[in-house]
């Protein structure tokens, strides 16, 4: 014997039947933490700072990037027989 029961209501009101607490506020909060956190980096960032932490990669290390770049990509790329 096989029993479905749908119910239908918006995800706020299913935590609160099922008893769940309600963590909008502390993800609102965490959400402006990081934020805030994100604007100050912001400020202090650095292009040439970025670069010199890719470069010990080299010109191997790109190659081998690329490769695993196009590879992934061909690997989500649809068949034509689809």
């Amino acid at each position: 014997m096989k029993i479905t029961v749908d119910i239908d209501c918006a995800p706020q009101e299913a935590r609160h039947l099922m008893g769940m607490p309600d963590l909008s506020e502390v993800q609102r909060e965490g959400v402006e933490e990081m934020r805030k956190r994100l604007l100050a980096n912001l400020d202090t960032m650095d292009p040439q700072a970025m670069l010199r932490i890719l470069g010990p990669m080299g010109a191997e290390g790109w190659e081998q990037f690329q490769k695993m770049f196009w590879s992934g990509l061909a690997s989500t790329t649809p068949d034509k027989d689809d």
